[in-house]
Parts: C-alpha cells; structure tokens; sequence
C-alpha cells in the first residue's frame, strides 16, 4: 500500500510544480509559499479533525515535537527557496534539482538513520545524480 501512496505523492509533486508555476506570474514567491502553506494547513487539519485523530495530540511525546518542529522548520525553508527558484527559472531545470533531494534523503538515511546500504541503492542514487546533471545541462 505504500508504494500506492508514494506514487500518488509523486503525481501530486509533479502537478504541485506545474500549477504554482502558472499560478506564480509576477506575484512574490514568498506570498505564493504563504498561500500555498495555508492551503496545506487547513487541509491538514480539516482531514485530522475527520478522522478523528486530533485526540491524540495529548500522546506526542517531547523528542516527537522537537522532530517534528524541526522537520516543519526545513519544510517552509524548502518551499521559500522552490518557489523562488521555480519563479526565477525553467520548472524543467528547478524541478530536476529539487527532486534531488532524494539522493540527499537516501545519504541521510544511511548515515543518521542507519539504513542499510546495498548495491542497488548506490546504483539507483548515482543514476538519479547523473540524471540530474543530464536534465540541467
């Protein structure tokens, strides 16, 4: 089931780049992120509240918080500097370089999470970085 939803993201991502693109016209990035992240916030909240599950807010532990204040941290970071670039550039050269982002998650993983490294990963890392650069050029 996973793979169902990772797919989905990637189609999502996909029309996320193309749709801010021609949404953003001359308007600033950082107001197009900040319409973008309420959007997303209320979303967010709207299916937490559906489901139900807003009750679990009392279980967060500390460190979970810590994390997860972190990570919204480097998300809004992330979408100032893609909207800037996808504004100041082609979206077929931001979007490449952005998504390499994978193989910066996947070295990561390796070193902070202590993910196991196989062959087929180091392939498949180093041929989406050789692709990036193709893309780039």
């Amino acid at each position: 089931m996973w793979a169902v939803f990772a797919l989905l993201s990637a189609v999502f991502a996909a029309l996320t780049s193309i749709l801010a693109k021609l949404g953003m016209g001359e308007l600033n990035s950082n107001l197009a992120t900040a319409i973008r992240t309420v959007v997303v916030l209320i979303m967010a909240w709207a299916i937490v509240f559906m489901t139900g599950k807003h009750h679990e807010m009392g279980d967060i532990t500390a460190r979970s918080w810590l994390f997860l204040v972190l990570s919204g941290v480097t998300t809004g970071l992330s979408w100032l500097c893609y909207y800037r670039a996808l504004q100041l550039g082609p979206a077929s050269k931001v979007v490449p370089i952005d998504k390499f982002s994978v193989v910066i998650s996947m070295v990561l993983a390796f070193v902070v999470l202590k993910e196991v490294v196989d062959v087929k990963t180091v392939v498949g890392g180093l041929l989406i970085t050789v692709g990036t650069f193709v893309l780039i050029l």
